[in-house]
């Protein structure tokens, strides 16, 4: 039995930011191992089922893939030390988890990839680096950036999107540094599986490759000081001189987070309706059986789904991992007193969001024995 757990992992991994972030605020002792390594493909990915990162080996050798499941395994143990216990923070920080995972793909993606001036040099390093030593390295790395830029636009970035795009993460940018310039993280004086959620695309993407990098220190150092403490063991909130020790009392949702849910909420609510259209319309017209694995892409029209932001009509992939974060704020919500909904609906509305509430796939998923499953 190996002494500590390994996260199998890279530094410009969206998603691998997620979990590294919650082990290293809750002093969990880990190696981080690059999926280049031999034992990825050997012990990891039969086990995991895919090859996708992150993904965990205890150390009594269960193998857990996907950053969620990585987090709910740990949360599970130690009595959800991260899951705020009263009822509107509860839902904003399950919707922040999923804002992190499905909401800033856009501007994650664009800002990565189309501005090779700035990153392109930076992004060879890291992803020649995460390929294992063999003479078709150079190879395999052009694949794989090639492949990661062609996602960019499967997200739903373009020539007549990017304008867009800029402008509404602009827009969150600098409303989330008016709030971090309050408090250290989205509830207060400590994180919770929000701010775990939010760090995959602010750190990976948007808090490293150079371009969104210098955009983020001169536009939002606040965000970029959260970031920063994201990934320290301690609170690391010195500026802040009479920091509180845990999540603010009453319930409180201060009027800054609400601001950043309602521009989020911009392309958030739209395209998830029109993913839930999508989706279901192909679950109307295929015989999907319980326990059936969800496929990464699904929906009618080559799975996609168009809607309108900004009077903008734009086009992306549908993608049924929404919809399970997505049941976590639902089953959440469902799980409150008649007058806590009615309070949590209030704030809802005011932030633009309540909508999200309703939009469900025809279809439940769960995670079941490492993939995403249709019950």
């Amino acid at each position: 039995m190996r002494d500590k757990h390994q996260l199998y992992a890279i530094p410009h991994s969206l998603y691998s930011g997620r979990a590294r972030s919650y082990l290293i605020k809750n002093g969990i002792a880990y190696d981080e191992v690059s999926p280049g390594h031999e034992s990825f493909k050997t012990e990891i990915v039969p086990a995991a089922k895919l090859a996708t990162l992150p993904t965990l080996r205890t150390p009594e050798g269960q193998v857990i893939r996907d950053g969620a499941a990585i987090i709910e395994y740990f949360e599970t143990a130690n009595g959800r030390l991260c899951r705020p216990k009263t009822p509107k923070q509860q839902i904003v920080s399950a919707l922040f988890d999923l804002i992190g995972a499905e909401g800033l793909l856009r501007p994650a993606m664009h800002y990565r990839w189309n501005f090779p001036e700035e990153n392109l040099s930076f992004l060879h390093y890291h992803f020649f680096h995460s390929q294992g030593e063999h003479p078709e390295r150079e190879a395999k790395t052009q694949h794989m950036m090639n492949k990661m830029r062609h996602a960019a636009m499967m997200f739903g970035v373009n020539d007549d999107s990017q304008q867009i795009v800029e402008t509404l993460y602009m827009e969150f940018l600098l409303a989330l540094d008016k709030h971090f310039e309050q408090f250290p993280y989205l509830l207060g004086w400590k994180p919770c599986i929000g701010d775990f959620g939010l760090i995959a695309p602010l750190f990976a993407h948007l808090g490293r490759d150079p371009k969104p990098l210098q955009i983020m220190q001169q536009q939002g150092i606040h965000v970029f000081r959260w970031v920063e403490r994201m990934n320290r063991s301690a609170q690391d909130a010195p500026e802040h001189y009479e920091a509180g020790a845990g999540y603010l009392a009453n319930d409180e949702i201060p009027q800054t987070l609400a601001a950043v849910l309602r521009v989020i909420g911009q392309d958030l609510v739209p395209e998830t309706m029109a993913a839930a259209e999508s989706i279901n319309g192909w679950l109307a017209n295929n015989s999907i059986a319980s326990g059936d694995q969800a496929s990464r892409y699904i929906g009618q029209n080559g799975d996609k789904a168009e809607f309108t932001v900004r009077g903008l009509s734009m086009v992306a992939i549908a993608q049924p991992y929404r919809f399970f974060m997505l049941q976590k704020v639902q089953d959440c919500f469902d799980a409150l007193t008649v007058s806590e909904q009615a309070d949590t609906t209030e704030l809802l509305q005011t932030c633009e969001m309540a909508d999200l509430l309703d939009i469900k796939l025809d279809r439940r998923l769960a995670q079941t024995d490492n993939v995403e499953v249709w019950l």
